[in-house]
């Protein structure tokens, strides 16, 4: 059985005037990625990425320890919420409840959740019907990910798939698509 994992990046350095896929890990985001890629097994891992700084950041790590090269899939990406660009705390919670309690609406031109469901779960396919590695790791965004596990899973999106959080893995196996293991934190990650 193959087995995928998706795991989100952690802590971001968020700076309004930089824009949002261009944001990296912080100190703190940066250590916790560490930790578990000294955990990582040895052995083949097939490392993919998001094209988005903080993506790749979380992605690098893993993929030098395995000695293979990360493959960067930019159609990963977060939801595009360009449209908006930075929003405050509390509005980017409102962004996010809407976003997810009516996926077939775009909130203040965002990019719709089914769309970006289908987006990534197109993309996760297609890198697994090429894969020949035991494990493959997908490295990307919170948002994306809730929409993959509910995609996964025949299900629409929905606010409750959007339980990770920064820093968080879930699995799944890649041949039936079902999940194996719920959104955990990265610090129980090849533990």
């Amino acid at each position: 059985m193959m087995r995928a994992i998706y795991l989100t990046h952690a802590q971001v350095r968020i700076d309004p005037t930089v824009p949002v896929p261009d944001w990296g890990l912080t100190d703190e985001g940066a250590a916790r990625v560490a930790a578990a890629v000294a955990r990582m097994p040895a052995g083949p891992i097939h490392v993919v990425s998001s094209a988005e700084r903080k993506a790749l950041e979380t992605a690098w790590p893993f993929g030098a320890k395995a000695g293979t090269p990360v493959e960067v899939r930019p159609d990963m990406h977060e939801n595009d919420r360009s449209a908006t660009g930075y929003l405050t705390p509390d509005r980017f919670e409102e962004a996010r409840v809407a976003f997810f309690t009516r996926p077939e609406d775009s909130f203040c031109g965002w990019e719709r959740a089914i769309d970006a469901q289908t987006r990534v779960l197109s993309e996760v396919r297609a890198v697994l019907s090429g894969a020949r590695e035991d494990t493959v790791l997908f490295t990307g965004h919170g948002g994306v990910g809730a929409l993959l596990m509910a995609g996964l899973q025949s299900e629409p999106p929905g606010l409750d798939w959007d339980r990770g959080g920064g820093g968080c893995w879930f699995s799944f196996d890649a041949g039936a698509g079902s999940v194996l293991m719920d959104w955990q934190p990265i610090e129980t990650l090849f533990a």
